[in-house]
């Protein structure tokens, strides 16, 4: 019976070639759709699945909060990791992990060859008790027992030393210590939250002779004991925190630690669950942009949509033809065929059809993988979809596809009186036409919402590049790791100021957008009240680089003694109480030249105009601003203001004095305005992606308004001609034939848009800034809608409206 159910259906699909095209080709385009997300899905949930003991891991966060703010970070102080592991004995081991700049590069001198390599981090001897990477030389429990010795992954063992055995061997970090090689371990697995190419001994870096439970520096992570409850743990923070910190708080902010959180401060710690850090997590001082357990689920709901909308647009099609099969469905029921036969029948067509389209998506999925990757900012590969385990659950999937999208369309057919389609009568049902008339509304309901989140996004990007920031971000090139040039760095900006195309050189520690601004805290003298907020370091000619307005004072400047001058930002002033602050002298307990050295008072000598120093999901906090004068390290990145005009000449003339200075290293640039859209990478990866499948749904949700149309106008086609011979106009026809459609869409549009006005209020939420929901927002996306569908109807209208009503009228 099998046998003949397929014979039948391949003959069916052979025989009819447009239709089971135009099938194959809805289907599999909702599948690849599908088929993309759960690549790119089941990438975002594979971070940190592969550490052993990883339901057991752990990092410790902070919650730090301010008298008017809260901010979260990844990183703690140093010394939690040995203090609580003394004072909870439910944590087995823990481990700190030190970040140095994010993946920044950092200069090697090997054999006498100056190398630049990344991946850089010193981190405790217990890292592989705690993340059990495999070691391929060494031992794991000694390789990082001494100060200034170093664990290389076997890629960077073979870059650096070809097939010598490294053990042993010495790297040498430019202005900083000479490693030992005393390990070679496994490369990392790329989906993890952090990666490494170098892991050297913190005791080589870490500052651990003093204690220090109040300044942040060190991702720290715990194995707790098999028998342990995170809960249970984080409860008994509070009390090791105040056992630790409280000394400390008394001599760096000069009040009792009690005194301090009823001034509205506080440290909250929690843990984080280590395979939740990639997708939950989005503190401060991450090690690298994390992923958006938001956009997995909007990325798994499209494609559930989209493929639901293929399976229904399957459907319309089917039922569609119901009137060319009818007869068929009578002549076999006449001859014994039973109702489940036919559905039977039915049904297998279907799941062929579904086969088919498997084929043809796993083809278009190769095809379109890479521009994909460029879309969604990853690596993904199809080896993964296609391999022994994958390739039942691909078939199965195919399958259940075939048997919902053909449940409908069986059930109808086979269920057709014999007596009544030989005859040739037979009409649709009433629960049948508001079924049909129901999935087009769907299908277009979820189609305008797409739109709308795909127009509210651009809006925002948009907006985000439009704003006013409190400084110009457009012909800046950004000079970073300029610190190697170490007390030349003055002689190389001025060389770089006098070229032709560049109008003025600033050094800085952090630039708008990144995060190498630091956290500090003021207090007016003579007061307890402190203000915390964020700190960086600036020349004298910073400001004028970057165009940033002066309310009141003066920049830094070479005719003053500024090592201990301030300039605050007007959030600044407005925490800390001035209503004129220049001249005023405020003290920070933070020394920045000497850890745990006394506090520090400084003169306010300007007020800049608030700019956003951060991205627009946070608003302006305080910023103190320092004077580079002040410190013995020079600026970290130099910010150059070039004329528009052939940036490109410019830049290669700063590369050619860049060189003369630091012949081995490579110059590192961006441009500041690239790097402030590229703070929004996940938000502009939603609104691609939201682009592309909005076009597809619409795309997909057509074709079954098409069926339908063929459908509708097939049971009319003696009402036409009717209409016709009585003196109707083709126009008049068209209308009347559309209209019924154009009832659908505008249904669709009434509920899809309180939902897109709800999820994309919800989304702009996140941001700090961010603009308003327009009406013009969703009439545009309720325009498109109705002209597409209206395009697509109106085909089949006129050609309806053209028949000859003879011809007509002898179908019935």
């Amino acid at each position: 019976m099998l046998r003949n159910y397929l014979k039948i259906a391949l003959r069916n699909l052979a025989k009819h070639k447009a239709n089971t095209a135009i099938n194959i080709v809805g289907l599999a385009i909702g599948m690849a759709c599908c088929l993309l997300i759960v690549l790119y899905v089941t990438d975002e949930l594979s971070y940190d699945q592969h550490w052993a003991n990883g339901e057991r891991i752990y990092r410790m966060a902070l919650e730090r909060k301010y008298p008017d703010r809260v901010s979260k970070y990844a990183i703690i102080p140093p010394s939690y990791a040995q203090s609580i592991k003394k004072e909870i004995p439910e944590i087995q081991q823990t481990t700190r992990v030190f970040n140095f700049g994010n993946n920044a590069p950092t200069l090697l001198k090997l054999d006498g060859r100056t190398l630049e390599e990344r991946g850089f981090m010193a981190v405790d001897s217990t890292f592989f008790q705690v993340f059990q990477v495999p070691l391929l030389r060494g031992q794991s429990d000694k390789a990082l027992n001494r100060p200034n010795t170093v664990v290389l992954t076997e890629t960077t063992a073979r870059r650096l030393f070809g097939k010598t055995n490294p053990i042993g061997k010495v790297l040498e970090i430019v202005q900083g210590p000479k490693l030992e090689v005393t390990g070679i371990c496994a490369d990392p697995v790329r989906n993890a939250h952090f990666t490494f190419n170098f892991l050297a001994s913190t005791r080589g870096f870490a500052q651990d002779d003093q204690p220090n439970h109040i300044s942040f520096a060190a991702h720290t992570y715990l194995l707790l004991r098999s028998d342990a409850r995170p809960d249970a743990i984080q409860a008994k923070l509070p009390a090791v925190v105040e056992k630790y910190a409280a000394g400390e708080v008394e001599r760096n902010f000069g009040m009792p630690y009690r005194d301090y959180v009823k001034a509205g401060n506080g440290y909250f710690y929690f843990l984080q669950p280590l395979r939740s850090i990639h997708l939950d997590s989005h503190l401060e001082a991450e090690h690298q942009p994390n992923g958006s357990q938001t956009l997995v689920t909007i990325f798994s709901i499209i494609a559930g949509f989209v493929l639901l909308i293929a399976c229904i647009n399957f459907m319309n099609l089917a039922t569609a033809r119901s009137s060319e099969r009818a007869r068929e469905v009578g002549i076999r029921k006449s001859l014994g065929s039973t109702t489940n036969q036919l559905a039977a029948q039915f049904l297998t067509e279907s799941v062929l059809l579904s086969l088919f389209s498997l084929i043809v998506a796993v083809f278009l999925v190769a095809v379109l993988l890479a521009p994909f990757n460029t879309l969604a900012n990853k690596s993904l590969t199809l080896s993964s979809l296609v391999d022994w385990q994958t390739l039942p659950l691909l078939l199965g999937g195919a399958i259940a596809v075939g048997l919902l999208a053909g449940s409908y369309p069986a059930g109808v057919l086979s269920a057709f009186e014999p007596i009544k389609v030989l005859k040739g009568r037979f009409s649709s049902t009433r629960q049948g036409h508001l079924l049909r008339n129901g999935l087009v509304v769907f299908q277009f309901a979820i189609s305008v919402l797409l739109i709308v989140s795909t127009v509210v996004v651009f809006s925002q990007l948009n907006f985000i590049q439009q704003k006013e920031l409190g400084f110009t971000k457009e012909s800046v090139i950004k000079l970073t790791s300029t610190f190697f040039l170490d007390r030349n760095t003055e002689a190389f900006k001025q060389e770089v100021a006098k070229l032709a195309g560049v109008t003025s050189v600033g050094g800085t520690s952090s630039t708008p957008g990144d995060e190498g601004y630091f956290g500090i805290t003021f207090r007016r003298n003579g007061e307890n009240e402190t203000v915390t907020g964020r700190g960086c370091v600036v020349d004298d000619q910073y400001f004028q680089t970057m165009q940033m307005d002066m309310l009141a004072g003066r920049p830094f400047s070479r005719q003053f003694d500024d090592s201990l001058s301030v300039i605050l930002n007007e959030e600044a002033a407005r925490q800390i109480g001035f209503t004129n602050p220049i001249g005023k002298q405020i003290t920070s307990p933070d020394n920045l030249t000497q850890q745990g050295g006394a506090p520090v008072t400084y003169t306010v000598v300007g007020v800049v105009r608030n700019f956003h120093f951060g991205s627009l999901h946070q608003r302006i906090g305080p910023l103190f601003i320092l004077n580079d004068r002040l410190f013995r390290r020079v600026d970290n990145q130099l910010v150059v203001r070039i004329r528009a005009v052939n940036p490109g000449a410019v830049l290669s003339q700063i590369e050619l004095i860049w060189k003369r200075y630091l012949p081995d290293q490579p110059i590192h640039y961006s441009y500041l305005d690239s790097d402030w859209t590229a703070l929004y990478q996940s938000e502009q990866v939603a609104q691609r992606i939201f682009g592309v499948f909005a076009m597809l749904a619409i795309f997909i949700a057509c074709m079954g308004l098409l069926g339908l149309a063929m459908y509708v106008i097939r049971l009319r086609t003696k009402e036409i001609g009717v209409r016709k011979v009585l003196g109707a106009s083709i126009p008049g026809l068209v209308i009347l034939l559309s209209r019924d459609f154009l009832k659908l869409v505008l249904i669709a549009i009434v509920i899809a848009t309180p939902v897109a006005w709800y999820v994309m209020s919800r989304w702009l939420d996140g941001f700090a800034y961010k603009i308003d929901l327009a009406w013009w927002m969703f009439a545009l996306a309720g325009f498109l809608a109705v002209g597409i569908a209206l395009l697509t109807v109106s085909f089949q209208s006129v050609k309806a409206a053209l028949m000859n009503p003879v011809t007509s009228l002898r179908s019935e």
